[in-house]
């Protein structure tokens, strides 16, 4: 019986050992979200593709694709940006199940897009949704931008690295809420 205790208390601290680590490395594995998000560059728009840290579908990414290009894998409580030209845009997320978003990017203007998982019969369905500054805003102190693994060629570089790298910069100019034209 003794033994069987001794066993016990060495996978627990085994078990809390591994979660500490764990933690610890999925919490410095992205940027917190800064108060004012860069602007977009000159002749483009911008779209913050973001996921909220709810319980449902926490195992599984949200992979974001642009026609059949991936661009990044949404985890549970991360976001990405993502600079345009101007012009239409088929964005989707797959699983047993495909979402398709079209979206309408304006030079200057900055869309979100909302990730959420929702329950499926063998796995999570993804679904891609317009969102807002305001929805955005509101869930940001629980944000990471996406892992250094998650990220593809065209996405754009974490902020809060931006931030620091340009400190002695004027500050970026606040981002306009702009809800995406979906188009049909």
């Amino acid at each position: 019986m003794r033994k069987l205790s001794q066993s016990l208390l060495v996978a627990a601290a085994v078990g809390v050992a591994a979660f500490t680590v764990t933690s610890t490395a999925m919490a410095a594995s992205g940027g917190q979200a800064p108060d004012v998000l860069p602007a977009p560059p000159a002749g483009h728009g911008q779209i913050v593709f973001w996921r909220p840290g709810t319980i449902v579908g926490a195992a599984l990414g949200c992979g974001v694709n642009l026609g059949t290009e991936r661009i990044s894998a949404l985890g549970r409580g991360k976001y990405f940006m993502l600079n345009l030209a101007p012009g239409a845009y088929e964005f989707n997320a797959k699983s047993e199940a495909k979402d398709t978003l079209n979206l309408e990017v304006e030079t200057g203007e900055v869309y979100f897009v909302k990730c959420t998982i929702r329950m499926g019969i063998m796995a999570g369905r993804p679904n891609l949704a317009p969102s807002n500054l305001a929805e955005f805003a509101a869930k940001k102190a629980d944000l990471k931008y996406v892992d250094a693994d998650d990220v593809g060629p065209r996405v754009a570089q974490d902020p809060s690295v931006a931030v620091v790298a340009s400190a002695s910069q004027q500050p970026a100019p606040a981002i306009a809420d702009a809800t995406p034209e979906v188009v049909k």
